[in-house]
Order: C-alpha cells, then sequence, then structure tokens
C-alpha cells in the first residue's frame, strides 16, 4: 500500500503563485510514475502534470506548460507542483497519484491523495 498526503493549496489572487507538495510512504518499490491531476466543479478530473520517478522526465498538458513545473525529491519521498502566473481556469481540487509509470490516464494510478482545493480569484 501507499500512502499519499497533499498540501500547499490555498487561496489565490490571478497571476500568483503557489507550491503544492504531496508525501508519499508505504511500498514505493513498484512506484515510477508520480501525477497531480486536478478536478474543477462540475467537471472531470483531468491530468495536469506528471514526472518519472527515479529518471526525472517531466511531462505536462499544454494549459500549464511554461507556467507548472513538477519536481521530486526522491530523499523526501516528496513530489512537488510548482504553479506560477495562475489563472481562474486553474480552480480545482489537485490531487496527487501514484502508478507504475508517469501517464495522462486515471486509470495508470493505483494510488490518490485525499485532493487539497486551489482557488484562483481576485
Amino acid at each position: 500500500q501507499v500512502q499519499l498526503v497533499e498540501s500547499g493549496g490555498g487561496l489565490v489572487q490571478p497571476g500568483g503563485s503557489l507550491r503544492l507538495s504531496c508525501a508519499a510512504s508505504g511500498s514505493l518499490f513498484s512506484i515510477n510514475g508520480m501525477g497531480w491531476f486536478r478536478q474543477a466543479p462540475g467537471k472531470e478530473r483531468e491530468f495536469v502534470a506528471a514526472i518519472h520517478w527515479s529518471f526525472g522526465n517531466t511531462y505536462y498538458i499544454d494549459s500549464v506548460k511554461g507556467r507548472f513545473t513538477i519536481s521530486r525529491d526522491n530523499a523526501k519521498n516528496t513530489v512537488y507542483l510548482q504553479m506560477n502566473s495562475l489563472k481562474p481556469e486553474d480552480t480545482g481540487v489537485y490531487y496527487c497519484a501514484a502508478g507504475r509509470l508517469p501517464r495522462a490516464r486515471r486509470e495508470d494510478y493505483a494510488y490518490w491523495g485525499q485532493g487539497t482545493q486551489v482557488t484562483v480569484s481576485s
């Protein structure tokens, strides 16, 4: 089993920044993919970014490229999502997920955190 705990959400004005953290614990030996997803009210959960736990390869949806950066600290078993130049459409609950490889499909992740709310509003 793998446990994931997100933190770092909050209320920020448009153009502001937030950094989300996801601390992983448990049986991590089979985990090579860590992802961030988000879900806005009334919408489906969508892929935001992913990183390969060992090699560090990163993947993003087009709408966040150049604004968001996913990174990891292997020593702390923690993944981060640095979000800059935030827009109102970035609002939603952000979920951390863990799976065998860094993919964009929800089905590829076996473990999920509880989510953290990000609200971008003036």
